[in-house]
């Protein structure tokens, strides 16, 4: 399962790298790209609530290899699109696929793992996730420019077709379904009905909103730079091509390779504090983009901008905590509709920023970016306020 969750990533910020052959085949401008990019996350989040109720009812192993099939189908659309409407279709096959690959894995964590190692593990499978981030940055720029972009999707739809069957072949949901004893003693719970559980979370208040804000800015601005408007600002204003700034975006997935397992570990094992890692990482991360905004059309040296998209990377990923705070905050029988409930709202903010960063771009000029890394920084600002206000969560 963390092996297609690298795939998932892969997925999700291949545009960025991809953007100019994509442009070259079809003739469209970064508006368009920015329309094919979004489409992913809207079609991600549009499953979400459907992913959790599956996921509660029909149990991760059979949601998870369903749903992944069709996301190899949608890699093999692509391969074969012979317009751009077509690669946008089968972008949205991808997204409404890979969409059931999250929730599942995590409800499988929780049944394999105690509570107190969750958000370690949690980090972990972010971790390997991040690393198909990585392989879309400088790999991925390094596969198209040898073989097309087409056969990089062609690959991809044979891989994810071998790893569902893998899934299918040797994921269980429970210790129990193998016969071993459970790894926690926990009480029988009736099940929730599926309206009163939505009910339940979204009508929570402070035990939720908050971690819904924060998700919606980190993650969103994350994928306007780092799987949209990366790659071309280094294009467009600093003259740097793909290979340059493939590398060089390479460094925000490996910092968030780093990111993710280290706020984990501090949120289960040092701080034993949700809260403080999140409220810290919120706010490093906005500091970050206030770094980008300073440094563009002003700063044009790769080793600066590769450390900076490390730190970038890096404090991105101490997101991770929130997932355990929302975990616990519900009944276990109902962990697969709130984890799919807060699911929802990074992929909103990607789908949703990227569409503005998209509107935003007429001319691709660096006052044009400049606006967008602006607004980012706004967001940011207001996900750092709802941090504050977020109240700590049992570990």
């Amino acid at each position: 399962m963390a092996l297609t969750y690298f795939l998932v990533y892969f997925h999700r910020v291949s545009p960025a790298v991809l953007a100019t052959d994509l442009q070259g085949s079809f003739g469209v401008g970064l508006t368009a790209v920015a329309l094919l990019s979004s489409a992913y996350f809207y079609a991600y989040m549009v499953m979400q609530l459907p992913c959790g109720v599956l996921t509660d009812r029909w149990g991760p192993r059979r949601t998870v290899c369903a749903f992944t099939a069709l996301s190899a189908l949608g890699a093999l659309v692509t391969a074969l699109a012979s317009s751009f409407e077509m690669v946008v279709a089968g972008r949205v096959m991808i997204g409404l696929g890979v969409a059931m690959v999250y929730v599942p894995t995590l409800k499988v964590l929780s049944s394999w793992f105690r509570k107190d190692e969750f958000s370690t593990m949690t980090g972990v499978l972010l971790m390997i996730g991040n690393a198909g981030g990585l392989a879309a940055a400088g790999p991925l720029a390094a596969m198209s420019d040898q073989v097309g972009w087409r056969q990089v999707f062609l690959v991809l739809a044979v891989l994810t077709a071998v790893l569902t069957w893998s899934m299918w072949l040797l994921v269980r949901d429970r210790p129990q379904d193998v016969g071993l004893p459970a790894v926690e003693r926990t009480e029988e719970e009736d099940r929730i009905p599926m309206g009163s559980a939505l009910r339940q979370v979204f009508s929570s208040g402070i035990r939720f909103w908050p971690f819904a804000i924060i998700f919606f800015f980190m993650y969103g601005s994350l994928m306007v730079y780092q799987g949209l408007m990366g790659g071309p600002y280094f294009r467009d204003v600093l003259g740097w091509d793909k290979a340059e700034y493939g590398f060089s975006l390479t460094f925000v997935g490996l910092g968030m390779i780093a990111g993710c397992p280290v706020s984990g570990y501090l949120s289960d094992r040092v701080l034993r504090s949700r809260r403080k890692v999140v409220v810290a990482g919120t706010l490093a991360f906005a500091m970050m983009w206030g770094i980008l905004w300073l440094m563009s059309g002003r700063v044009n040296d790769q080793m600066a901008y590769t450390i900076v998209h490390f730190l970038f990377g890096f404090f991105a990923g101490w997101y991770v905590p929130i997932y355990g705070q929302v975990k616990d905050a519900f009944p276990r029988s109902m962990s697969g509709t709130s984890l799919a409930a807060l699911n929802i709202f990074p992929f909103a903010g990607g789908a949703v920023l990227q569409m503005i960063a998209g509107f935003m771009m007429s001319e691709s000029s660096l006052t044009e970016y400049r606006a967008v890394w602006l607004l980012m920084l706004f967001g940011m600002i207001v996900a750092a306020i709802a941090a504050l206000i977020s109240k700590e969560r049992p570990s």
